[in-house]
């Protein structure tokens, strides 16, 4: 049975200075963990913002540009490969969060942040599962992290060529796992990522 859709979100703030938060990134073995925070100006509405893995490319980048251009306020942020395999990923996840709501030029009063887990953090703010299909502010914050990784693993393919990183963006694909046999692990790859640990003890 397909399974039933979730209902519609109702936030407890009801102000304009609310932002959304959204990463992109914690399932590749390569690239750093990329997160977004969006505060969408209710003067200047965006249509057809979704779930960002839902969008064509062509769609993602349209709305990647529509977002910058009408937003109140937005700010992209990163934890690197070196902090996702210091802290882990789902922490890096959350630094990465953080950081993209404090660079905000807009300070907001409220966060709703995507999934069950929320920073650490003085803001006042609510996880929303699946926020991504259920609040615009989430929705936005995830096209902009991910069309941002998107092009970041397609000049990382051109720096480490031969994983085809453009293509698959550092998951598991099959491919990337016959290179990554083949090629070894760049300084790219998460080394505390097991299938890249894996390869790094066979050195």
């Amino acid at each position: 049975m397909p399974k039933s859709p979730l209902p519609p979100y109702v936030c407890p703030y009801t102000g304009t200075l609310l932002a959304g938060v959204d990463e992109v990134g914690r399932g590749p073995l390569a690239g750093d963990v990329v997160a977004a925070a969006v505060i969408l100006d209710p003067q200047n509405p965006i249509e057809g913002l979704a779930d960002s893995k839902k969008l064509s490319e062509k769609k993602r980048e349209g709305l990647f540009e529509e977002i910058q251009q009408k937003a109140m306020s937005f700010a992209i942020a990163r934890a690197t490969v070196e902090e996702i395999d210091q802290l882990n990923i789902l922490h890096a996840s959350l630094l990465a969060m953080k950081r993209a709501v404090e660079q905000l030029s807009v300070q907001p009063e409220f966060v709703l942040v995507d999934g069950n887990r929320k920073p650490q953090w003085h803001y006042q703010c609510d996880t929303v599962i699946k926020g991504d299909d259920r609040v615009a502010a989430i929705a936005a914050a995830s096209i902009l992290a991910k069309v941002t990784r998107d092009r970041e693993m397609v000049e990382l393919d051109r720096v480490y060529p031969g994983y085809g990183l453009a293509g698959h963006k550092g998951y598991p694909t099959k491919v990337h796992m016959e290179a990554l046999a083949r090629l070894g692990a760049t300084p790219a790859h998460r080394k505390s990522f097991a299938p890249v640990r894996r390869q790094l003890e066979l050195i």
